[in-house]
Parts: C-alpha cells; structure tokens; sequence
C-alpha cells in the first residue's frame, strides 16, 4: 500500500474558511480581500451597465451550447450592454466573443485556479481574483440582468446568488433568464417543488425567465431592465489623481 500523501492547503481562502487563525492571519487576510476589492472597483468602474453570462468553462467551440452563447453575447452587445462573463473557456469565451466581434464591449472576471481557467481572448478588460466570494460580488455589483446558460456547479452557485439577493431585495429585480428549457428542465422543477411545498413564495417563480428563444431573451431584458429601471449610460468623468483615463469608459449606448 502506497503512503498516503499529506493534503497541505496553500490558498489563502482555503486557510482562511477551515476554521480561526490566528488574529495576525486573519487580519492580513482582510486587507488581501480589500486589495483585491479596491482594484477590481477601479478597473470596472466605468464598464457598466452590463449582463453577466453565466455557463460552463468546458464546452468546446464545436458544442451547440458554445454557438448559442456566441449568439446572445453578440445580440446584447447590439442591444447596448456590456456583456460580463466569468472570463474563462467554453460558455464564457463564447459570450465575449460574440460581443467582441459584434462591437461591442466584453470584459471578465477571471478566478485564479491552478486549472481549467485562463482568460479568454476576447475580453477588452478583465481581472484576475484569487476569491471566489469577490468574484460573485462584481459579476453582480455591474449587472442589470443575468443569463444563465448550461453548465456545471459554478453555474448554479452564480444562479442562486442572483436570486437569493433579489427574493431578500438586497438588490433589485433585475430579471433572470434561463437559456435551454431541455438542459435545465429538471432545476426548473425542482424549483416548482420548492414553491409547491412553500419553501419558497409561488411568486418567486416569477423571478425566472425560461426561454429557447434568443429574441424572447432580448425582448424580456429590453422590458424588465432597460425599460423598467429607465436605463441610461452614466457619464463619469475620469479623475487624473485616480489614475484614470477616457479610455477606460465602455463604447457602448444603452438604446
């Protein structure tokens, strides 16, 4: 019988979610997140307003899933938005490309793995976050609406972020759409079940979007996000003392 290897955690949230440290370590974890905050504020500040596209890292170019976010990244970029993705291969490559090559404005947020994720090459601007929880806040924090296509745990993780903040109304109902009624037939009951038995309100389900359909997604996020919230463009201006410039600022207009 060969020994057993010794599991040493190296990363600073795996140390730090496994129980206390001590006070000095879980101070300089602290200022590490507030690092990672901080610079991911200035870099995004001006790339709103945007949908976040959530989907598996795996799928390849050649997967029909791969085309339909291709599609929907490059059908929101014209719609006006800035299309968000988690910043790796597969689902999330797909919508930045499509946006990419529509003209629009594409940008990531990349975790940092030792494998699987690498940014995509068509992101305009991205950001590497070595935190999980940091990374779910800012593909929230510049959204107006989230699609959410196949893919794995993360995928789901990302979803029931979204909907558990907007049933709490810690953020507002910005809408949800599930892309591929067939692959996600199943989550969708499950979430009938949990309103039949009242683990959640029956209108709950209301916060769900499910469609197959690239222009009924267009038309609901045109409906519950650009017309409901009246949105418009913010114009900032960029501070020279902050280190910021024009070129920072997304291209695209909110029609």
């Amino acid at each position: 019988m060969e020994p057993q290897k010794k599991y040493v955690l190296s990363k600073d949230e795996s140390l730090f979610i496994r129980g206390p440290l001590s006070r000095f370590k879980e101070l300089l974890f602290s200022f590490k997140v507030q690092y990672n905050f901080i610079g991911a504020f200035r870099k995004m500040h001006f790339v709103g307003p945007c949908v976040t596209v959530f989907g598996s890292a795996r799928f390849t170019k050649d997967s029909a899933h791969y085309k339909n976010a291709e599609k929907i990244g490059a059908a929101l970029a014209k719609l006006g938005f800035t299309v968000m993705t988690g910043g790796g291969p597969g689902i999330m490559e797909a919508a930045n490309k499509g946006a990419y090559e529509a003209g629009g404005y594409s940008v990531g947020c990349n975790i940092v793995l030792p494998f699987e994720q690498k940014h995509n090459p068509y992101l305009h601007k991205w950001i590497d976050i070595p935190y999980f929880f940091v990374r779910k806040v800012l593909l929230i924090k510049y959204s107006f609406a989230f699609v959410v296509l196949p893919g794995g745990f993360g995928t789901l993780d990302e979803l029931f972020e979204a909907l558990a903040l907007i049933q709490t109304k810690v953020i507002k109902d910005f809408p949800i759409v599930i892309f591929d009624s067939e692959y996600h037939k199943e989550l969708c009951r499950h979430i009938q079940i949990m309103a039949e038995n009242e683990s959640i309100a029956p209108k709950d389900m209301k916060l769900l979007f499910v469609t197959d359909s690239i222009e009924d997604l267009l038309a609901h996020i045109e409906t519950y996000s650009i017309k409901k919230f009246s949105l418009v463009r913010k114009q900032y201006k960029p501070r020279w003392w902050f280190s910021e410039s024009k070129s920072n600022k997304s291209k695209n207009k909110i029609k």
